[in-house]
């Protein structure tokens, strides 16, 4: 016996687009309630799916966790390379 999907007829046929922002600690809440704002407004205008169907997540990411070429932003502001930080 196969196991078959089923779809809710209200969704058939909608675009329910999800965004997920990943975005370094330190912005106001202003500022976060406006990315949010821009980017719904972005997916509605670009995909044609209602207000309803559209989410945005936000995810702040605290700067010692968030490291790119081995450095975090943490490190990176306070000028300490992470190959630094590691013989420490």
């Amino acid at each position: 016996m196969k196991a078959r999907l089923q779809i809710p007829s209200c969704w058939a046929g909608e675009t329910m687009p999800l965004i997920d922002i990943s975005i370094a600690r330190g912005r106001t809440p202003e500022q976060l309630r406006a990315l949010i704002a821009g980017v719904h407004e972005a997916a509605a205008s670009t995909t044609g799916a209602a207000d309803e169907n559209i989410t945005v997540i936000v995810r702040e990411v605290e700067k010692d966790l968030w490291s790119r070429t081995n450095t975090t932003i943490a490190e990176r502001e306070s000028g300490v390379s992470g190959a630094q930080a590691s013989a420490g």
